[in-house]
């Protein structure tokens, strides 16, 4: 078996500039990005990886920043159906001291 760690190693080797490391089984859940996946990929690897997949509050954001070495984080369905707004992810991501795009500061 191969898994995903090996994966992300021969990518790497391949010449991927980054991973978007998305966990099906979290996908939708609400329940939080794959903290322990998210940080066996991004400490195993020295191109950025983005952690994809779980993200269901402001919460899972700041975790998966302050648990992992992850370079960003995404999510799509708690946007689209207007459960959490990007600026409370960011306002409380601030709180934390932990970096943001200051860009993007305009989108709810």
């Amino acid at each position: 078996d191969i898994g995903a760690y090996e994966v992300a190693i021969a990518t790497e080797a391949l010449g991927a500039g980054e991973i978007l490391l998305n966990c099906i089984d979290k996908d939708g859940t609400g329940e939080g990005f794959d903290l322990e996946l998210v940080e066996l990929i991004s400490s195993g690897v020295n191109i950025p990886v983005i952690a994809s997949s779980g993200a269901g509050c402001s919460q899972h954001f700041v975790d998966v920043f302050q648990r992992t070495n992850a370079s960003a984080a995404l999510a799509a369905g708690i946007f689209h159906r207007e459960e959490v707004k990007i600026s409370t992810i960011k306002e409380h991501m601030i709180q934390e001291s932990i970096p943001t795009r200051s860009e993007a500061a305009d989108f709810n």
